[in-house]
């Protein structure tokens, strides 16, 4: 509902922005016009990633298709980029051959480009917490409220002291605004896509924590990933006493791992050292925890 509140609110006043913005020559405003432009895309890929992460899981698809929220939020920060570098190089050529903008226009349409933004931002603040993807379009929307803002200053500016340079000026400082949150967004999409450590877990804290678990001699193969926003996933190995209870080490592990980071899927293999030995294997490329340079864990046993 949020979502599609958003996306009718920038659709609407989107048009109404680049109308006006062509008409009356506002670079400012159709640099805002075009970062909502983004907004609606994201939104309705955020619709689209919703639609589809609903869909089961299949045996081709085997965690479903959580991930589509992912890449739509890739696609939202590349959209992004664009649009930022487009307003940067318009601003560029503004500098260096300056129009007259008429300031009443600009400011009745930023003015009111503001309420709506503010509106968009309220609707997309409480869902924004809970997914990548409603981040990216609650961040595209806050954006939004600084490039309205950015061109009723313009529009002052105008009004006051009739200087040309203030439109592309501040045109250029929204793009310059949307850049570094661009980034942010496409870096946290490339570490889920890459299978990266989540930011707020390090594997030596998870270490210790599996070693909290009385019987476990040491841990390798260990790896911790995020599906997709609020889903977190780990696997690994451990080698336990001989007379250990396993059934006992899995439990402990999965209410442990839960509790202490908020993993729930927990996929873990028990082996003895006798099993440990046969299945030892080389580091692979790039291995978190490889068999070799594996922990040590309490009294010194091999970890």
């Amino acid at each position: 509902r949020v979502l599609v509140g958003a996306l009718v609110l920038n659709a609407s006043y989107m048009v109404v922005e680049a109308v006006v913005g062509f008409a009356t020559g506002s670079l400012v405003l159709l640099a805002d016009a075009g970062h909502m432009l983004t907004d609606v895309a994201g939104v309705s890929l955020a619709l689209l990633a919703v639609w589809f992460a609903q869909r089961p899981a299949n045996q081709r698809k085997t965690y479903g298709y959580y991930r589509i929220e992912i890449l739509a939020a890739l696609a939202n920060a590349l959209l992004l980029f664009a649009v930022s570098a487009y307003i940067l190089y318009e601003a560029y050529t503004r500098f260096t051959d300056p129009v007259d903008v008429p300031s009443t226009p600009l400011l009745i349409v930023a003015s009111i480009g503001l309420l709506v933004n503010l509106a968009g931002s309220l609707l997309l603040s409480r869902a924004a917490a809970e997914s990548m993807n409603v981040r990216a379009a609650f961040l595209d929307m806050i954006a939004d409220v600084i490039g309205s803002a950015g061109a009723i200053t313009a529009g002052i500016v105008i009004l006051v002291t009739g200087w040309r340079y203030a439109d592309p000026l501040f045109a250029a400082a929204v793009g310059l605004f949307i850049l570094p949150r661009t980034w942010g967004l496409l870096k946290g999409a490339l570490d889920v896509l890459l299978e990266g450590t989540p930011s707020t877990i390090k594997i030596p804290q998870v270490q210790e924590t599996i070693f909290t678990v009385p019987g476990i001699r040491s841990v390798h193969d260990l790896h911790v990933w995020t599906v997709n926003s609020g889903f977190v996933a780990l696997s690994g190995h451990v080698e336990v006493t001989e007379d250990a209870d396993r059934d006992r080490i899995l439990v402990a592990l999965r209410s442990e791992l839960e509790r202490r980071f908020a993993i729930e899927h927990v996929t873990i293999q028990v082996e003895n050292e006798r099993l440990a030995a046969e299945l030892e294997q080389p580091c692979f490329p790039g291995q978190t925890v490889c068999y070799a340079d594996s922990f040590r864990g309490i009294n010194g046993a091999r970890s």
